[in-house]
């Protein structure tokens, strides 16, 4: 199946964006589109506007935009799946815990662990950042709980010994072992629920993070492929529209929903080879924590499917600035199912250090959760070099994605040897 060869100049477009596993309400994402899209506009010297959404859809915004001798209309809907993330996050301190000597089990257990390290060390050391973050946490706990029950006990027997003169006698000793106990127990509890409810260093999150991919070893859960099934009857009514362009673009944890998604709606024979061009971009992603889990054939069979398919147009873009992704590393080679008529994705590089100015650059370096966000922001070094990655053109741009990039080569740095030990997948 081959989609409609896209337009010359794109004056319609419809984008939905699937966010990564984060729980924050989409109005954050038409925020940050508003500043940084006024950002790159006054960098790059093009004319962006942001207005209410018309058309009907979950949340989403009109973008109205004049650049490259162009102007296009954009409807810009954020897929949301926070509620989903905020309900596998509601879990009480022992069974985060429990979550976590699970999760840990999942990537070590299966030997997932020490393939994904042979890819990149960032995302692996991201992984393993909340599981010392919350054992150390465990410890502090214990060692205050300790020092809790040491002076109520030491207190308490002091007390009974000054008052009685006499050997404390029994029940009294017992009680006021077991109130110590309790006490110290209380504290234990209170401390890891402060630190859990605060989480200053985001290690709670990313364990969630980390969990919810593995809970099934890679499989998807019932109310994610419920969310999925939802997204692609939106992005079929999009395809059946009169609109020149549908992009799909799935950031971080949301690029393996998108690449399943389209997966299933080319499986079905949903998209029509007559209607808009589809396209799929993805940034910053991390499909070999979920693709190399031995339970992943679903995903591994998308991998497979969309690698060759000729109904989309399909651009993986990623930076080696961003330690939580995998960095040039093609997604559907390095899970091993590279079909030998792949085509996609072309991997290209945002290349933080060339792109954002020295300044910039190092200011953001070391924020390692902005900087896996720096795809959806404005790049202050672009302008006249048109040809880079610029997420306002792309998004809101009279060029389609397979026009804007179809003389950009595949990233020489990229990774695509096959690492993975799974490389079953579903018919």
């Amino acid at each position: 199946m081959t989609s409609a060869a896209p337009p010359n100049v794109i004056a319609t477009r419809r984008v939905m964006y699937i966010p990564g596993y984060d729980p924050v309400p989409p109005r954050a994402y038409r925020e940050r589109y508003r500043r940084e899209a006024a950002k790159q506009a006054a960098c790059a010297g093009y004319d962006i506007t942001i207005a209410p959404r018309i058309s009907k859809g979950r949340f989403g915004w009109r973008i109205m935009a004049e650049m490259e001798g162009g102007a296009t209309q954009t409807d810009f809907e954020v897929m949301v799946w926070a509620d989903i993330v905020r309900a596998s996050m509601d879990q009480g301190v022992l069974a985060s815990y429990g979550q976590l000597a699970r999760t840990a089990w999942a990537y070590i257990g299966s030997g997932a662990l020490f393939r994904l390290m042979r890819l990149r060390k960032g995302p692996v050391i991201a992984a393993l950042y909340p599981v010392v973050v919350l054992l150390l946490q465990a410890l502090l706990a214990l060692a205050l709980g300790f020092v809790i029950y040491t002076v109520i006990l030491a207190s308490g027997l002091y007390a009974m010994l000054t008052l009685t003169n006499a050997p404390v006698a029994r029940p009294w000793d017992m009680i006021l072992l077991v109130f110590a106990g309790l006490a110290g127990l209380a504290g234990v509890i209170g401390f890891l629920r402060w630190c859990q409810r605060r989480d200053h260093l985001l290690a709670w999150y990313l364990m969630h993070d980390y969990a919810f991919s593995a809970q099934a070893h890679g499989a998807y859960p019932p109310a994610q492929e419920a969310r999925m099934a939802e997204f692609a009857e939106t992005i079929a009514d999009a395809l059946a529209s009169d609109t020149d362009e549908v992009l799909i673009v799935g950031h971080s944890s949301g690029a393996y929903i998108a690449i399943s998604v389209l997966a299933d709606l080319i499986r079905a024979g949903r998209v029509p080879e007559d209607g808009p061009a589809l396209s799929l971009l993805t940034l910053g992603h991390v499909v070999p924590m979920v693709s190399f889990l031995p339970r992943a054939d679903r995903l591994r069979g998308d991998l497979a499917l969309l690698a060759s398919s000729d109904a989309l147009t399909w651009v993986d873009v990623t930076a080696p600035g961003d330690g939580c992704s995998f960095a040039l590393c093609d997604p559907v080679a390095v899970s091993g199912v590279a079909p030998k008529d792949k085509r996609w994705p072309l991997v290209i590089s945002a290349a933080f250090s060339q792109t954002l100015r020295p300044a910039t650059w190092a200011a953001l370096r070391w924020r390692l959760f902005e900087a896996h966000f720096q795809y959806l922001n404005a790049f202050d070094a672009l302008p006249g070099r048109a040809d880079d990655y610029d997420y306002f053109r792309i998004t809101a741009g009279p060029k389609s994605l397979a026009a804007r990039f179809a003389h950009r080569a595949p990233s020489p740095a990229r990774i695509e040897r096959a690492v993975n030990r799974y490389t079953g997948r579903a018919a």
